[in-house]
């Protein structure tokens, strides 16, 4: 390609480090690559109270826009925060390796979920995590809960709530204590499709970009998120929707499990199942949860 990459990305310090990682992978690969980075504001930014208020797409439509004008040439995001349909012309040309999915739970006390007092007040935003937090703890208390991450961990150790849930991958890119925090269990709380993945946005038809990012895409990563996307898109959700999904690898095969919930937390399908085609999976397992009622909680939703 002629002239400098323009790589795309949102202010935050998780943004910028989340970033910076991406340039490092396609600097191993390409030695003499010139890059440039352009910081973009998005209506997730902008917007104090619930993201709903943002639109769809809060934390990527504008860095999509900048992409389809031509503006910058790769956008990196958060996989989980990436609408399920791309807008025409756009492509994820690389899907980086994917350290954690999980999600935790910080606290001053260092507490589980199981240890948490009965009158616990927890925050979070996500309605996924609501209903799965509802499901397991009925008692405790929820409050909406936004901000970057180093604000949410402040909250918490400012008394503000006694607990936060968060992704795992967050925490462990900004390089929280791990004393601060503790895993939730998959068997009690499975991450949103895409969680802890990280993807690089391209025009479609960027021959030369495309080019670029395939030295840096994690084959397996793209197949597990393939496969859990496709449960969400199948069951019509978004990324705020009540669905979770999580697959790995297992030989040649992809093992996934997937939820749908009532956000209050008073019902709950989960399916599991085995494929080898990603695509075919994710569907295979949205069509599972729609027979046992799935269709309905998400009507409700």
């Amino acid at each position: 390609m002629t002239g400098a990459l323009i790589v795309g990305t949102r202010r935050s310090k998780l943004a910028q480090i989340q970033t910076e990682r991406v340039l490092l992978s396609l600097r191993d690969a390409w030695p003499d690559l010139e890059i440039h980075t352009e910081y973009i504001t998005t209506s997730g930014d902008r917007v104090i109270g619930p993201l709903r208020a943002a639109g769809k797409g809060a934390f990527t439509g504008a860095l999509e826009d900048k992409l389809i004008a031509g503006q910058i040439d790769i956008a990196v995001h958060s996989l989980k925060d990436l609408p399920v349909g791309p807008p025409q012309g756009l492509m994820l040309g690389a899907i980086l390796a994917r350290s954690t999915a999980r999600d935790a739970l910080v606290s001053s006390r260092g507490w589980i979920l199981e240890a948490l007092p009965t009158d616990a007040v927890v925050g979070t935003s996500s309605v996924r995590r609501m209903a799965q937090l509802r499901a397991w703890r009925p008692g405790i208390r929820i409050t909406p809960m936004r901000g970057n991450v180093d604000t949410r961990i402040r909250k918490v150790q400012d008394g503000e709530v006694d607990a936060a849930v968060l992704a795992e991958a967050g925490l462990d890119r900004l390089h929280v204590k791990k004393t601060s925090y503790r895993l939730i269990p998959l068997e009690v709380m499975l991450p949103a499709p895409g969680q802890g993945a990280l993807a690089v946005e391209c025009r479609a038809a960027d021959t030369d970009t495309l080019r670029l990012l395939k030295a840096i895409d994690s084959a397996d990563d793209r197949h597990t998120t393939v496969a859990e996307r496709t449960f969400l898109k199948a069951m019509g959700g978004g990324c705020a929707a009540p669905v979770a999904a999580y697959a790995r690898k297992k030989g040649d095969s992809l093992v996934m499990d997937a939820s749908v919930m009532a956000p209050d937390g008073s019902a709950t399908v989960r399916v599991h199942g085995q494929g080898t085609c990603a695509i075919e999976l994710g569907k295979a397992l949205a069509q599972m949860a729609r027979e046992r009622g799935a269709g309905e909680l998400m009507q409700d939703a």
